[in-house]
C-alpha cells in the first residue's frame, strides 16, 4: 500500500508540477488496474487542488478530469455524487479552472450510475455560474456534449426543469459561431422540440437563437479535417425550425422574407425547409399568412430560370394545399383551403387561354401542383379548368396551340391520379368531363399532325389509367384508332407512341386487344402487297416491310397480360413457320424472335406463361429450326437457316428456360438433351422428322449441327438448382464437337455450350478430371503443328477458361499459363490477344447472372492483379515482333476494369504504354 501511495504522489507531483502531460494516461491506467482509486487519485490532489494558485488548483483538476474521461464507466454511484459536488463548487473558482471542471462534468454526464437529481443540480451550477460564450471551442464543446448526454439518458429530469432548461440553452448558445459547435447546439434544439420540451414564455428565444443562422451560407475550407458540411448543417437547422408549429408565427414571415434574395442557394434553402415545415402544420398555424407565401411562391415559379427552384417552389404549393385539405371544417370555421385555391385561380385560371404565352405552362404546373396534394382540391381545380380547357381546345385551330392544351390535360389527369384514392369510376372528378375528354382525344388521333397524334396517345394512356374512367365503347374505339395509325401513318414517332399507348391499355383492357387488335395486325402482316408495275411495286414492298416491322413491334408490347400472350405468340410463331416457304425476310424473321423475347422477358412469372412456354413456344421454335436444318441448302434456302435467326432464337428460349419454374425447367433440359443426344423428336409438333436425327455429329451438314446453338439456351440457362440429365455424356459429345466441326457457328457454340455446363456443374472429382480431359484434348491440338483444327481448339480453351475464371476455379491458372504462352505463338497470338478481351467482357447471351452463371464478384481485378505483372515480362522479354500480342492483352484486360482501379494501376504500366507507342 505505501508503494501504491508513493506512486501516486509521484504520478501526481510530476503532472501538476513537473508539466508532464504523459502522466495523465499512466494515471488512468493506474485507476483500472485498481492500483488505486479515483477517491484515492482526489486525496493525493489534496496540495494542488487547495493551492493558492489558480494554475496549479487547475492542473489538479485537470488530471482527475482527464482520469474520468477514461475510466467514468467503473465509478460507482457514491463516487460519483463526491465528485459531482467537488466540480459544482470549482465552478465558483477562478475562470482558468473552468475549462478542466467541464471536462470532468462532461465526462460524469456519461455515467451510467448518475445519482437521481444530479442532472438538475449540474445544469442550474452550469447556467448559473459559467458564461458560455466568454469559453473557448473546446470548452464550449464541453458544455454541448453535457447537454447531448444528459438528455439521452435523464429527459424526464431535464423536462422538470421546465422553460428554465431551455433558457439556459438559449444562454449558453446565443453567439455560437464555430460550425462543430453549431451542429452539436442544433442537435440539442432539435431534441428540445421534438420531444416535448416544455418551451414556455422562450419559445421566441430560442427560435431567435437558432433561426438566425438561416438560411445557412457556410462553405467548409478545403481539406476541412473535421469533415462539417454545409449540407449537414442545413437539415439539421431544419430539422428545428420545422420541429414545432410554434414557431409558426416567427418562421413564415422569415422565409417570405428571405425568398426575396438573389442567393439561389438561400432562395432553395427557403422553400426546401418551407416544405418541411408545412407537412407539420394545421391549416390554422398558415391561416394568415397564406397570401404572402402565394405570392412569393408565384413569384418563383413564373420568373425563375432554375429548375430546382421551380421544382421546390411547385412541392410547397403541393405541400400547403395538402395541409390546408386535412382541416376539418366547423359549422363557424373558415374554409382555409377554397381561400388559398382561389388565390391559385385567381393568378393562374387566365394563363391557360393563351396557349401561346410563356405563362402557360408555370401556371399550369402550379394548378397542377395543388392538385395533385388532396381529392378535395383536385375537385375544386378540374371544376375550375377544365371547361375552358376543353372550351380552348374546340376553339383553336392551329395544331400547336391544340397540341400545347392537349399537354396540359394530361399533366393534370396525372397529378389527379396521384391523389385518387378509390378505384370507382363515380369518384373520379374528371367523370363529368368524359364524353369531352374522349372526343378530343379522338379527334388529334384523326389529326394529319405528327405531335398532335404524339400528344394525343399520351393522353389516353392517361385517361385509361383513371380506374374505370373509360368505357368499353370508348376502350374499342381506341383500339380502333390505334390499329389504323399503327397499319397507315409512316411517321416513326407516331408509331413509336402508339406501340407504347396500345401497351399500356392491353395490360389494363386485354379483351379488346384479343378480339380486334391482334386479328387486324395478323390479317395485314400475312397479306402480300398488290402487284404493280415495278417502281410501284417495290415502293409497296419497302411500305409492306415498314408495316410489318410496326405490327410485329407492337403484337411484343401488348403481350404482358397472359390471356393476350396465349393470342399474340402463335401469331409471331406463324410469322416463323411462313418464313420457310419466303412469306417474310430474313430481317422480319429476326423481328419476330426479338418480340417473342422481349415477351419472355415482360411476362410476369407464372405457372400459365411458364407452360405456353415450355410447351409451346420452345418445342415450336426447335421444330421450325429443325425442319429448317433437314431441308438443307437443297432448293431455296430458308431464313430459319441464318445464322442471324439463330442467333435471335436463343435468347427467347434461354430468358424463358431462365424464369421456369424448377419442375418445367428440368422437363425442358430433359427434352432439349434428348433431342440432341438421341434424336428423340417426340415433344416436338409437326413431327414427321425421321428418327435417325444425330445433331452432334460433325459429319453431318452445317444445317444441322449450327442447331446447337438452340441447344445452349435450353440448359445453359436454367437456375443451378437444377440438374441437366446426362450431363457427363452431353460434356463429351460437346467436346468433340468443338474440336471437330468446321462451322464457326457449330463449335462455337459447342465450346459456349460446355462452358456454361461446367460453370455450375458442382464441385468436386467429377468437374475437375473434366477439365484435366478437356484441357488434354486442347492442348494437343494446339502443340500440334499438322492439326487442322487449332482455331476450334483455341475457341474451346478460351470459353472453358471465361467458365472457370468467373468462379474461381482452381484450375483456372494452368489454362492462363496456356494462354500467355500462345501470345509468343505467330499463328495464335493474335487470336490468344484477342481472347483477353472475351475473359474481361460480359457475355450477354451465357455465363452472365441473369443465366444463373456462377459468377464472383471483382473476378476482372483479381485476373489483372494476379496476371499483369506476367504480361509485362512477357512483353518485356518478347522480340519485337510478338511485342504487339501482349500489348493487346494488357489493354483487353485493363479497358474492362472498373475506372477506379485504372486509375490505381495505369501508374505502374505507364513506362510500358509509352515504350508501346513505338511499336507500329
Amino acid at each position: 500500500m505505501a508503494a501504491d501511495s508513493a506512486l501516486l504522489l509521484s504520478l501526481v507531483e510530476e503532472y501538476v508540477s513537473g508539466l508532464q502531460d504523459s502522466k495523465a494516461k499512466d494515471t488512468a491506467t493506474a485507476v483500472k488496474n485498481g492500483e488505486f482509486t479515483v477517491l484515492q487519485l482526489v486525496e493525493a490532489l489534496g496540495l494542488s487542488l487547495t493551492s493558492s494558485q489558480p494554475h496549479t488548483r487547475a492542473r489538479g483538476v485537470q488530471l482527475l478530469s482527464e482520469v474520468l474521461h477514461e475510466c467514468y464507466g467503473g465509478l460507482t454511484e457514491k463516487e460519483v455524487e463526491v465528485l459531482l459536488v467537488f466540480y459544482e463548487n470549482r465552478l465558483k473558482d477562478h475562470h482558468v479552472i473552468t475549462p478542466p471542471v467541464l471536462q470532468g462534468l462532461r465526462a460524469l454526464t456519461k455515467c451510467a450510475v448518475l445519482p437521481p437529481g444530479s442532472a438538475v443540480s449540474m445544469l442550474r451550477s452550469l447556467f448559473q455560474d459559467v458564461h458560455v460564450q466568454s469559453l473557448m471551442l473546446t470548452e464550449r464543446a464541453y458544455v454541448y456534449n453535457m447537454l447531448i448526454n444528459l438528455m439521452a439518458i435523464r429527459e424526464a429530469e431535464l423536462k422538470g426543469l421546465g422553460p428554465d432548461f431551455v433558457f439556459g440553452f438559449v444562454q449558453s448558445m446565443d453567439g455560437e459561431r464555430d460550425p462543430r459547435n453549431l451542429l452539436l447546439a442544433f442537435q440539442i434544439a432539435k431534441g428540445i422540440v421534438l420531444r416535448g420540451y416544455d418551451l414556455g414564455k422562450f419559445t421566441e428565444e430560442l427560435f431567435e437563437v437558432t433561426s438566425c443562422y438561416f438560411p445557412i451560407d457556410f462553405s467548409p475550407p478545403p481539406n476541412d479535417p473535421h469533415g462539417i458540411t454545409r449540407e449537414e448543417l442545413i437539415l439539421t437547422l431544419r430539422d428545428v425550425l420545422a420541429g414545432t408549429p410554434r414557431f409558426a408565427e416567427f418562421l413564415l414571415p422569415l422565409i417570405i422574407e428571405k425568398l426575396d434574395s438573389d442567393v439561389q442557394s438561400a432562395k432553395l434553402d427557403s422553400l426546401q425547409t418551407l416544405t418541411a415545415c408545412v407537412s407539420q402544420y394545421e391549416h390554422k398555424d398558415l391561416a394568415e399568412f397564406l397570401e404572402g407565401l402565394w405570392a412569393s411562391l408565384r413569384r418563383e415559379v413564373f420568373q425563375t430560370s432554375s429548375e430546382k427552384i421551380e421544382s421546390a417552389g411547385l412541392a410547397v404549393v403541393t405541400a400547403i394545399t395538402s395541409c390546408l385539405s386535412r382541416s376539418v371544417l366547423n359549422s363557424d370555421s373558415e374554409d382555409s383551403l377554397s381561400t388559398f385555391l382561389e388565390l391559385v385561380l385567381k393568378d393562374c385560371k387566365h394563363h391557360l387561354c393563351e396557349p401561346d404565352l410563356k405563362l402557360v405552362w408555370p401556371s399550369a404546373k402550379l394548378l397542377q401542383a395543388a392538385c395533385s396534394a388532396s381529392f378535395r382540391a383536385s375537385c375544386v381545380i378540374t371544376a375550375a379548368i377544365m371547361p375552358s380547357l376543353i372550351e380552348q381546345y374546340t376553339n383553336r385551330a392551329q395544331c400547336s396551340q391544340r397540341r400545347t392544351l392537349l399537354e396540359v390535360v394530361q399533366k393534370f389527369i396525372q397529378s389527379v391520379k396521384t391523389c385518387q384514392t378509390s378505384e370507382s369510376s363515380e369518384d373520379s372528378v374528371f367523370v363529368a368531363f368524359r364524353p369531352s375528354l374522349c372526343s378530343m382525344v379522338f379527334s388529334a388521333l384523326t389529326e394529319t399532325n405528327s405531335s398532335l397524334q404524339v400528344t394525343a396517345c399520351s393522353v389516353l394512356t392517361s385517361l385509361a389509367q383513371q380506374p374505370g374512367l373509360l368505357l368499353d365503347s370508348d376502350i374499342e374505339l381506341a383500339v380502333d384508332h390505334l390499329t389504323r395509325l399503327l397499319l397507315t401513318e409512316q411517321d416513326h414517332t407516331v408509331s413509336v407512341a402508339v406501340v407504347e399507348c396500345a401497351g399500356a391499355l392491353a395490360e389494363l383492357h386485354p379483351a379488346a386487344f384479343i378480339s380486334n387488335f391482334i386479328p387486324r395486325l395478323k390479317t395485314e402482316m400475312f397479306s402480300q402487297p398488290r402487284d404493280q408495275d415495278n417502281n410501284r411495286a417495290e415502293s409497296e414492298q419497302l411500305s409492306h416491310h415498314a408495316v410489318r416491322q410496326r405490327c410485329l413491334s407492337a403484337l411484343a408490347a401488348v403481350s404482358i397480360k397472359p390471356s393476350v400472350v396465349q393470342e399474340s405468340t402463335p401469331v409471331l410463331l406463324q410469322v416463323l413457320s411462313a418464313a420457310h416457304t419466303g412469306g417474310f425476310s430474313v430481317e422480319e424473321v429476326v423481328l419476330a424472335c426479338r418480340s417473342l423475347q422481349r415477351i419472355a422477358e415482360q411476362v410476369p412469372d407464372s405457372e400459365e406463361t411458364g407452360r405456353c412456354f415450355h410447351d409451346v413456344i420452345i418445342p415450336r421454335l426447335l421444330s421450325l429450326a429443325l425442319q429448317a436444318a433437314l431441308q438443307g441448302e437443297d432448293g431455296d434456302r430458308s431464313p430459319l437457316l441464318e445464322e442471324a435467326v439463330l442467333s435471335a432464337m436463343v435468347p427467347i428460349i434461354s430468358t424463358s428456360c431462365s424464369r421456369l419454374q424448377p419442375t418445367l425447367a428440368l422437363q425442358t433440359a430433359s427434352r432439349a438433351v434428348s433431342l440432341f443426344l438421341d434424336g428423340d423428336v417426340s415433344f416436338l409438333p409437326d413431327n414427321s422428322f425421321p428418327s435417325n436425327i444425330q445433331l452432334l455429329k460433325q459429319q453431318h451438314s452445317w444445317t444441322q449441327t449450327q442447331m446447337v446453338c438452340l441447344l445452349v439456351g435450353c440448359v445453359c440457362s436454367l437456375p443451378r438448382s437444377v440438374e441437366v440429365p446426362r450431363v457427363d455424356e452431353l460434356l463429351s459429345a460437346l467436346e468433340e464437337m468443338s474440336c471437330s466441326a468446321l462451322h464457326p457457328l457449330s463449335y462455337t457454340s459447342a465450346a459456349k455450350c460446355l462452358s456454361g455446363l461446367l460453370n455450375k456443374k458442382p464441385p468436386g472429382d467429377s468437374l475437375d478430371s473434366r477439365i484435366h480431359s478437356t484441357m488434354k484434348r486442347v492442348c494437343r491440338e494446339l502443340d500440334s503443328s499438322s492439326s487442322s483444327v487449332h482455331t476450334q481448339a483455341f475457341t474451346l480453351m478460351i470459353w472453358v477458361a471465361k467458365a472457370l475464371l468467373l468462379r474461381y476455379h482452381p484450375l483456372f491458372p494452368a489454362l492462363t499459363d496456356k494462354l500467355f504462352s500462345l501470345l509468343d505463338d505467330a499463328a495464335l497470338g493474335p487470336l490468344a490477344a484477342d481472347g483477353f478481351s472475351l475473359l474481361m467482357s460480359d457475355s450477354p447471351d451465357i455465363l452472365n447472372r441473369g443465366c444463373h452463371a456462377d459468377v464472383r464478384i471483382m473476378y476482372r481485378q483479381r485476373f489483372f492483379s494476379e496476371n499483369s505483372a506476367k504480361l509485362v515480362q512477357g512483353f518485356n522479354a518478347a522480340p519485337q515482333e510478338k511485342k504487339p500480342n501482349f500489348l493487346k492483352a494488357l489493354s483487353n484486360i485493363v479497358n474492362k476494369l472498373p475506372k477506379q482501379v485504372q486509375l490505381t494501376e495505369l501508374p505502374a504500366l505507364l513506362s510500358l504504354l509509352l515504350e508501346a507507342l513505338l511499336l507500329s
